[in-house]
């Protein structure tokens, strides 16, 4: 199904896998929403909504560039009505913003807790719950959150067990609003990264540039995502997709060109972040 026209409100998209899926999106003919906090430019993280702007207009798509912390429930209301009043709509939400602390019990600090809870689960429930009036309206709605798989073996819980119940409750969210909309019918699916994705986080917060080289690049998970948005609503909802996964079922077989360096691929089973083993 064509997207051409379609408006998708995307959270934290000013840099990163947010990014790399607008301007997938946008190539499509998709008027994209930059709905992020980041004003001025972070020298370890890079991007702003502007600059993140700018590159969707090069490729040829149309772009709103908004402030919006969604912690911020007015903030995420003006968004929205900015949205609406550039686009006249909202059709896809792309709940992308996310707050990481690889932490045990222990070393959690309150205020990163806090952090966690307030964006990957307050936030993301207050986005679409702001944004439902308009998917309503929609002959396409979809809502698609950036979220793994739940599973309870215990060695996905042990190691950050406070940012893993953030991110196991936003694909509880996702598969819960499949079911609540499915009348509408709005679809709502997760999607998770078999691998380790290139990203300021695997950089920043995880193994470096070592562990970058070793990744797959956003453009990945920007594909996978388009070919889950372009799906009739009614027909794709209530799954929890792996990008690897969703690829193969579109007949893509071959995936090195989507490594950072074909020579230094390793297949990193990426479930939630650091909790990775090489298969």
């Amino acid at each position: 199904m064509s997207l051409k026209n379609k408006t998708a409100f995307i959270t934290g998209a000013s840099r990163g896998i947010g990014k790399a899926i607008a301007l997938r999106l946008a190539k499509e003919g998709v008027n994209i929403v930059v709905a992020a906090k980041s004003v001025r430019e972070n020298e370890k993280l890079g991007g702003t909504i502007f600059t993140a702007a700018a590159e969707i207009e090069e490729v040829g798509g149309k772009a709103l560039a908004v402030q919006c912390d969604i912690r911020d429930e007015v903030m995420i209301e003006d968004a929205v009505a900015k949205t609406v009043a550039q686009f006249g709509g909202i059709d896809i939400v792309i709940n992308n913003a996310s707050a990481i602390a690889l932490t045990k019990t222990e070393e959690t600090k309150t205020n990163r807790f806090d952090l966690m809870h307030d964006i990957n689960v307050r936030g993301t429930f207050l986005v679409v719950k702001t944004t439902l009036p308009y998917l309503t309206q929609s002959a396409h709605a979809h809502i698609l959150t950036l979220s793994p798989p739940v599973n309870l073996n215990p060695k996905w819980l042990g190691n950050h067990i406070a940012y893993t119940m953030s991110k196991y409750n936003m694909t509880m969210m996702a598969l819960g609003w499949a079911e609540e909309f499915k009348k509408n019918p709005i679809a709502s699916n997760s999607l998770w990264p078999r691998t380790t994705i290139d990203t300021a986080a695997v950089r920043n917060l995880l193994g470096g540039e070592t562990l970058a080289n070793m990744s797959r690049t956003t453009d990945i998970m920007a594909d996978a995502a388009y070919h889950i948005l372009k799906e009739a609503p009614a027909n794709c909802t209530g799954h929890s997709f792996i990008d690897e996964d969703i690829l193969k079922q579109n007949g893509i077989e071959n995936f090195e060109h989507y490594a950072v360096k074909k020579e230094r691929l390793y297949i990193l089973t990426y479930f939630l972040t650091k909790s990775f083993t090489v298969l």
